[in-house]
């Protein structure tokens, strides 16, 4: 999935939550977003592996949301929201294509790497590769909610995020062409 559908995915997670508590909003959306990214850093390292972690993210998200439900605050607001969407992120990263560039000529076994087990998940090719049309159907969608829940400055970066992530979808199979080798 692209990386704007799993920030969408967090933001429609968190906005419930913002909604209800509208002195959070801005702390629960900026630990969304850098949550739904932050497991994608590792595009330099080893893709869907080193920061990936489908299941000890779990193990370690719900004690974080605990304690934000306990002690709410901006800090553990932002914490519970980075900690379930960076979590929610390497899961969902097993319903589409593996990491490849271009899944569509050569797709691997590999979608995202359990670390408890040792081993590789198989992709489930619900969304066939980030940047698919049922991507970013998936993310136009994921948006709706969180567009009527934030106002401000999040809006308008969610309304660019939708822009980007339709024109990236327009733009994804050619994208492969106009990367430079060493880049893969």
């Amino acid at each position: 999935m692209m990386a704007t559908t799993h920030v969408f995915l967090g933001l429609a997670l968190v906005a419930p939550v913002a909604y209800a508590v509208p002195e959070l909003a801005a702390p629960l959306a900026v630990g969304a977003i850098i949550g739904g990214l932050a497991p994608d850093f590792d595009l330099v390292f080893i893709h869907r592996r080193t920061f990936h972690f489908p299941l000890v993210g779990g193990v370690l998200t719900v004690p974080m949301l605990a304690v934000a439900l306990l002690v709410p605050s901006a800090l553990t607001a932002f914490l519970a929201a980075f900690a379930l969407t960076a979590w929610v992120h390497a899961v969902s990263d097993a319903a589409g294509g593996g990491p490849e560039m271009d899944p569509w000529t050569n797709p691997t076994d590999r979608a995202v790497y359990d670390h408890v087990r040792g081993r590789w998940v198989r992709p489930r090719r619900w969304i066939r590769y980030d940047g698919a049309p049922e991507d970013a159907v998936l993310a136009v969608s994921l948006a709706v909610v969180p567009l009527i829940v934030f106002d401000g400055l999040l809006r308008t970066l969610i309304l660019t995020l939708v822009v980007v992530s339709v024109i990236y979808a327009l733009l994804r199979r050619r994208l492969v062409e106009w990367t430079p080798d060493w880049l893969e």
